[in-house]
Parts: C-alpha cells; sequence; structure tokens
C-alpha cells in the first residue's frame, strides 16, 4: 500500500503555554507543506495546534484517539481513529509515525518518546521539559521539521 506522504507523529501537552502551542502550529504547518502527514493522538493542545497548522496548508492530519468515539477529536483532525484504549493508544501512534517530533509536554509525551526510542524511531525535540539520551534537540520548528524529514532520506 502506499500512503500519500511521509507519516510524521507530533507528541506533546494538553495544556501547553502559548508559545508551545504556536510552535506546535508551525510544525504543522512545515509538515503539510513539505507533503508530511500528522499523526497525533487527536485531542486538544499540541495536538489540536499541530493538526490546526497543518489543515491551513491543506495538509493530512491522523488522529488516534484514546476515547472509542470518534467525536472527541479535534475540530482540525481529517482522519480519526478511535481506540477505546486510554493511554496506551500512545504506542499506535508511535507505530503509525517513520519519525517523531516531541514538543514540550508531560509523562504521556515521555512515554511516546520512551515507545519511539524502544523501537529505533527518530525523534527531535523542541523545547523539551526533560533531556532524555537518544533524541536529537532542536531550537526552532521549522529546525525540528527540517531534522524530521532529514531522517526519511
Amino acid at each position: 500500500m502506499s500512503v500519500p506522504g511521509p507519516l510524521i507523529g507530533v507528541f506533546g501537552g494538553s495544556d501547553p503555554d502559548p508559545k508551545d502551542y504556536l510552535a506546535a502550529e508551525v510544525v504543522g504547518r512545515e509538515i503539510a507543506r513539505r507533503g508530511g502527514i500528522v499523526v497525533c493522538g487527536g485531542l486538544f493542545g499540541i495536538m489540536e495546534a499541530v493538526c490546526k497548522g497543518a489543515r491551513e496548508q491543506q495538509g493530512l492530519t491522523v488522529g488516534i484517539l484514546p476515547s472509542d468515539s470518534i467525536q472527541q477529536a479535534n475540530r482540525f483532525v481529517t482522519i480519526p481513529i478511535a481506540t477505546g484504549m486510554g493511554v496506551g493508544r500512545n504506542i499506535l501512534i508511535v507505530r503509525t509515525a517513520q519519525v517523531c517530533i516531541a514538543i514540550n509536554g508531560r509523562y504521556g509525551t515521555l512515554s511516546e518518546i520512551a515507545y519511539a526510542l524502544q523501537l529505533g524511531k527518530p525523534v527531535v525535540a523542541l523545547h523539551p521539559w526533560l533531556r532524555v539520551p537518544g533524541i536529537e534537540f532542536a531550537q526552532t520548528p521549522a529546525e525540528a521539521v527540517d531534522k524530521a524529514f532529514q531522517y526519511l532520506r
């Protein structure tokens, strides 16, 4: 099966500060502008911002939801996937993504980072709240997306 673009996982918290929310919007726009597909948890905060940015560029967004209702997805999710798995859905986000970008966050984001590293998937961090060995750091949203796409070559 052919996918219409690279699958970029984006992780982050549901209650970000304004700086991280805006950074996530830029990340989403940059992913879509380069033909990538956003894969995220589909809810609010960073997930909403990255989907909003991608949709502004007519990009495709996939929200892998913790509940069993697609109605829980933020309004910028193109394809909602209801799992009914709660936080267990984090592994599905990581398994689906080819490369991952983490934007701040807390323990849910940390679990996604850990799954990605265990599975050998690259992780780029923007504004990390915790330094985790094995991840690459970026200073700007554009740099985070640049680094993510470099892994796809």
